[in-house]
């Protein structure tokens, strides 16, 4: 039988669309109850006000609520542990950080293998640290610390929120890279190490940009850099420690990674709206609050960026010799 040239046209076209249409239908599917999501560290913190902004934000766009669980300990591996032997179904998350590619060479004891047991879902933002003197440091730039790092041999003792840290790792790598020398003191947290930085015990401190942005501007402690690649809308006036030392980038960065096989379906739609808050002008302004630059991208994206800092850091744990 032959149809009429109209109605052909149409089904054909229904038909084209078929698959799509199929895709997005399951997408909807998903979800379709509560999702967990788990936070290695304490309520309060970066890593927990990230995921609560971004929470938001699928909870509204989902319908379905996303629940925040604090699983603080060791370096948020016991989270990690946790969101590798659950279900592969895309109701159990993990907010990914720094520390899980670190921990790769800090730990010698993990059950779990981040890389081939994570799979990789949505980056969501970076945030750099600052570099901070103590005022009687008489230096004012990098190059400047530099040269009376280099004049005052054992002098310099480098303050961090603990060994293994990001402000560690962050002071480690500049000693890599410019060729100097500082003793390390680790302290339990950052606002012990801001602490004994205000009152002199320590002369230098690589810290979170949100836990030290206002001993700058209330003139404390003397900012001499940020970490990250591009300089911070938050201090623009700062340079960047890289201007000095070509190549040099440290982040804390955060983002959304699930079990091993979850469906490519699921780690999309994820994708998809995580992209989608990180256009959102209401919350980027809240995560830039914080001192986050978004991190927009695929899945594929944010797994390199993990495979990338995983090596970076090998290296550095390695040359530094840094055990817990």
């Amino acid at each position: 039988m032959k149809l009429p040239r109209r109605k052909f046209l149409h089904l054909a076209a229904g038909a084209a669309a078929m698959p799509a249409v199929s895709r997005i239908v399951r997408a909807q599917s998903y979800p379709t109850r509560p999702v967990r999501w788990v936070v290695g560290y304490t309520p309060g913190g970066g890593n927990d006000i990230f995921a609560r902004l971004m929470g938001q934000w699928l909870q509204e766009r989902f319908g379905q609520p996303f629940v925040i669980e604090n699983r603080p300990g060791a370096g948020s591996n016991i989270a990690t542990e946790v969101v590798v032997n659950a279900p592969a179904d895309g109701y159990t998350l993990l907010l990914a950080n720094f520390a899980n590619a670190s921990n790769a060479s800090l730990y010698s004891n993990l059950k779990f293998n981040f890389i081939r047991d994570i799979t990789p879902v949505a980056g969501i933002v970076r945030v750099p640290n600052l570099m901070l003197v103590n005022l009687s440091v008489p230096a004012k730039t990098i190059p400047e610390f530099i040269a009376y790092a280099k004049a005052n041999p054992g002098k310099v003792n480098m303050g961090s929120a603990g060994i293994g840290s990001t402000g560690q790792l962050a002071g480690e790598l500049f000693k890599m890279m410019v060729g100097v020398e500082f003793t390390h003191v680790p302290y339990r947290g950052n606002a012990p190490a801001l602490t004994d930085l205000l009152g002199g015990q320590v002369q230098v401190l690589f810290a979170s940009l949100p836990s030290s942005i206002e001993y700058i501007r209330t003139g404390k402690l003397r900012g001499l850099a940020v970490t990250s690649a591009m300089r911070s809308e938050a201090s623009p006036d700062l340079p960047t420690v890289a201007e000095f030392a070509p190549g040099y980038e440290v982040s804390s960065w955060y983002g959304i990674g699930s079990p091993r096989n979850t469906p490519a379906d699921v780690v999309e739609t994820l994708n998809r709206e995580v992209n989608a808050g990180l256009a959102d002008p209401k919350l980027k302004a809240a995560l830039a609050d914080q001192g986050g630059i978004e991190m927009a991208g695929t899945p594929a994206d944010f797994g390199k960026l993990i495979a990338d800092e995983t090596e970076k850091w090998a290296k550095v744990i390695r040359s530094a010799n840094i055990r817990l």
